[in-house]
């Protein structure tokens, strides 16, 4: 592709995988968030909870400062805690809706465009039941950040056998979750995760065609799956270019083609598509940052 990315979508990283001493909602936040400010490589920027209110404060001046797209990502609110959204128990489910709904406020504190989370395990033979409460919590979700403004509610499509162990889960259920709350409520879409697809044991048209209509963000990232016995097997998004990694240069590309194909790349509405990388044992987090952006490079000028 000869025109610029920035024509069709708002590079984006996940500062809290970037920066993984953050994610508690503690530690260097706001050098790290204005580290990536001030690089213009990036239109938009994923952050967590972040537990100081100064923090936050500080947080959103520098977004706004920097003319930065800011959305929020709920995930460590979860999966650090151990909270399940689709909890058969009542109490934890609860439990789970109400940390949410505490990271919708924050998001909309900071003044984010969007809120993402993901759906939690279930037991196979109470799968329906399962999914039956996840949509009883996202309609709640929906319902109250609709409330409250315009900012979108967001599910991410993780893995259901492998690591986080999802409910949602392949792209048939995906869908399925996405008609089934989209019929009540118009602030829901789906985020796709190329890191996540090979984990679904899906291709990226397989992962992706069927959602097309309900997708409203996406990552880029990496995973190794080949054995349990690899360095950073699951999904712990090491750089691009890993040993025994699922995704690179050629994976990436593939995955922007179909994107533009059909056309979620788009120059009248631009939608973010984020780094989600980390850095693995002693990496250091400005030099995966900048693999990023080469494999990224590389990749649109193939596309």
């Amino acid at each position: 592709m000869n025109e610029s990315m920035h024509k069709y979508f708002k590079p984006g990283l996940v500062h809290f995988m970037a920066y993984p001493s953050t994610i508690k909602g503690e530690g260097p936040i706001v050098v790290t968030v204005k580290k990536i400010a001030c690089d213009d490589y990036f239109g938009a920027i994923e952050v967590t909870w972040m537990k100081d209110p100064e923090v936050r404060k500080q947080v959103k001046k520098i977004v706004e400062t920097s003319h930065m797209t800011v959305v929020y990502g709920a995930q460590p609110r979860l999966l650090i805690t151990g909270m399940n959204i689709n909890d058969l128990n009542e109490d934890g489910r609860r439990k789970a809706v109400g940390t949410l709904k505490d990271g919708i406020d924050e998001a909309y504190e900071i003044g984010a465009e969007g809120f993402a989370f993901l759906s939690g395990k279930y037991e196979e033979a109470t799968k329906e039941q399962s999914y039956q409460a996840l949509l009883a919590s996202t309609k709640e979700l929906c319902e109250y950040a609709k409330s409250k403004g315009n900012m979108r509610v967001v599910l991410e499509i993780f893995d259901y056998d492998i690591d986080k162990k999802s409910i949602i889960g392949p792209a048939h259920l995906a869908k399925r979750f996405a008609e089934d709350v989209t019929a009540e409520y118009d602030n829901f879409g789906l985020m796709v995760d190329l890191s996540h697809i090979p984990m679904i044991r899906e291709t990226c048209e397989e992962s992706i065609l069927p959602i097309k209509d309900y997708l409203v963000h996406a990552h880029m990232g990496n995973t190794v799956i080949k054995d349990p016995s690899c360095e950073a097997y699951g999904d712990t998004h090491p750089r691009f270019g890993f040993p025994n990694g699922e995704n690179d240069v050629k994976e990436l590309t593939e995955y922007l083609r179909v994107l533009l194909s059909i056309g979620f790349l788009n120059t009248e509405n631009p939608p973010i598509v984020s780094f989600e990388v980390k850095p693995w044992g002693n990496e250091d987090s400005e030099l995966v940052i900048a693999n990023a952006k080469r494999t990224l490079n590389e990749a649109w000028a193939r596309v």
